[in-house]
């Protein structure tokens, strides 16, 4: 295989390797090969290779061109409790916990209350240059600003918040931190999807829901120049408990409540979507350690519930710092390239399209939120090993037809994008940056892959005819190898040690310049023919001449 970098530097593969032929198969040269000639290498041989057809790669769906969007949570916006960061002693702490917990339930997972779980932090600041710049480079996307914390949020329509927040609320949100929010998606090519209080603050004599609060936040949204393009009711409502809904909230209050919401939204604002339900926790493994209220139940309560765009969230785990879920919610670095653990997201999604066909047929899905796992996430959702599934999440959701998926979170916690001290980008981060650059709307079939080599393939965005590939090589092992019928652009992910906070593409670290300049993403030139994929990488490959008819 013969190859070429796009600039004048000199070309490198992941990890620094180069690949070569080897009767008529490819390998790694250098002291892996002569291993593999010696009968002990540490790279299995390589498997037949894989055959793809661009040029007739059928379409299969189409998604939103916000389809990779994100959460900025209302606890960042406000400065509220959230998930404490990890150090070593917290870590032990915490999975003595896991361990102690074989079995069981949460004692409780209300917001703030156990101090191993939640720290107090300031407001973010979204003003700040690094992160308008990156969050612009993900751009189109909405920006979806809820979680637990906007069940109780009360806003001071004033320019004098108080200090404290009212009886019926926990937290305040004030004029000049909504018009933050306003200004950072106007600036970063974003439109705002969020969520309203639904406390006691905000409810009746009778106990339903009231627009006293949403209200006074819509019209300052509009008297600045924003808007909110679409809205749950509350976030999280098959957890209402923990989420701030009145004791014995149930079914039936759901569906007065989504009536109340919906009557008041579709006469004071009628472009907004309204998305709902947003459920979580059903048809994986926390079900069975959850308590939860049924999203069944509150689809078939009367009156039935209705919605503009169906939702709900994605979470295949808890993270360490919810080991008192028990250990059947919990997962390991060591499983995060298995093919069990990546085919998670299946069964959440076909109970919850199961429920979409019965009560909403035909509405587009979005998945609200999802990351490495509930709960900030685990400590390798900051590192390489989670951008597998990452991407091979973003895959499976798109091949469906998901039309938009909120990664969990921008700036917050383990498992954003950024480090939420420094803004600094992790290698999700960059791996969002060339899904953004390279798959367009069209989802098209790949045909069959081998085992352990996941193949998604879009239409190659802002290139007519031309097809983009992704391929996951999820072994830590062994090499996989593609044939490809033309020449291709390759970009390869990979890191020294997949536990790392930094990644490699084509051999060269991803960081930014020394203003905040986001790298060239350079790619390789490879021939048509057999193509190797490196042990534990991930490979973008754009035809751009494919002239795939299906992508005009």
């Amino acid at each position: 295989m013969r190859t070429t970098r796009k600039s004048s530097e000199s070309l490198r593969f992941a990890g620094g390797r180069f690949s070569g032929r080897l009767k008529g198969k490819m390998v790694t040269l250098g002291a892996a090969l002569v291993a593999l000639l010696s009968g002990n290498s540490p790279v299995a041989a390589l498997q037949s290779s894989a055959s793809v057809s661009p040029a007739t790669m059928l379409p299969i769906a189409t998604i939103d061109d916000r389809f990779e969007s994100y959460n900025v949570e209302m606890a960042e916006v406000i400065g509220g409790k959230f998930w404490k960061p990890y150090d070593a002693a917290t870590l032990a702490s915490l999975k003595a916990k896991v361990i102690a917990a074989k079995t069981g339930r949460s004692a409780s997972l209300v917001i703030g209350e156990d101090p191993s779980m939640f720290q107090a932090r300031a407001p973010i600041d979204l003003s700040n240059p690094r992160l308008r710049l990156l969050a612009s480079a993900l751009g189109p996307a909405y920006v979806r600003v809820s979680g637990t914390w906007a069940n109780s949020a009360f806003f001071s329509d004033s320019d004098s918040p108080p200090a404290q927040a009212p009886a019926g609320f926990q937290g305040v949100l004030s004029r000049f931190q909504w018009k933050g929010v306003i200004d950072f998606t106007q600036a970063v090519n974003s439109e705002l999807v969020t969520s309203f209080a639904i406390s006691a603050g905000v409810r009746d004599a009778g106990g339903v829901w009231t627009p006293r609060q949403a209200q006074p936040l819509l019209q300052y949204t509009q008297s600045i120049g924003g808007k909110v393009a679409a809205a749950e009711l509350f976030n999280e409502p098959s957890m209402p408990s923990a989420g701030g809904a009145p004791p014995g909230y149930d079914a039936d209050s759901y569906a007065k409540d989504i009536a109340a919401f919906h009557l008041f939204a579709k006469t004071a604002v009628p472009t907004m979507a309204i998305v709902g339900p947003g459920s979580v926790g059903e048809g994986g493994v926390m079900s069975s350690v959850m308590p939860l209220l049924s999203t069944e139940k509150m689809l078939e309560s009367s009156p039935p519930p209705k919605f503009d765009i169906y939702s709900y969230h994605s979470y295949t785990a808890a993270s360490i710092r919810c080991g008192s879920l028990g250990s059947s919610a919990q997962t390991t670095a060591e499983a995060a390239l298995s093919e069990r653990w990546l085919a998670r997201p299946d069964p959440i999604y076909a109970f919850y399209i199961d429920l979409r066909d019965r009560f909403e047929p035909g509405k587009a899905v979005w998945i609200t939120e999802t990351a490495d796992a509930a709960c900030g996430g685990n400590p390798w959702a900051a590192t390489f090993l989670d951008s597998f599934r990452y991407l091979d999440q973003l895959g499976r959701f798109a091949r469906r037809g998901v039309a938009v998926v909120f990664h969990n979170t921008l700036a917050s916690s383990e498992y954003g994008l950024l480090d939420q001290k420094s803004f600094e980008p992790r290698p999700n981060y960059w791996a969002a940056l060339l899904w953004r650059r390279l798959m367009g709307t069209t989802v098209l079939d790949p045909g069959r892959a081998e085992a352990g080599l996941h193949l998604y393939a879009h239409c190659l965005r802002q290139r007519p005819g031309g097809v983009a590939l992704l391929a996951i090589n999820t072994s830590r092992t062994q090499s996989r190898s593609i044939t490809l019928p033309m020449a291709v652009d390759r970009y390869s992910l990979a890191a020294d040690e997949l536990e790392s906070s930094s990644v490699k593409l084509n051999g060269e670290t991803m960081k930014l310049g020394p203003n905040d300049e986001l790298p060239a993403l350079r790619a390789v030139t490879v021939e048509a023919g057999a193509s190797t994929l490196q042990p534990a990488s991930i490979t973008f490959l754009t035809f751009a001449m494919a002239n795939n008819t299906n992508c005009h």
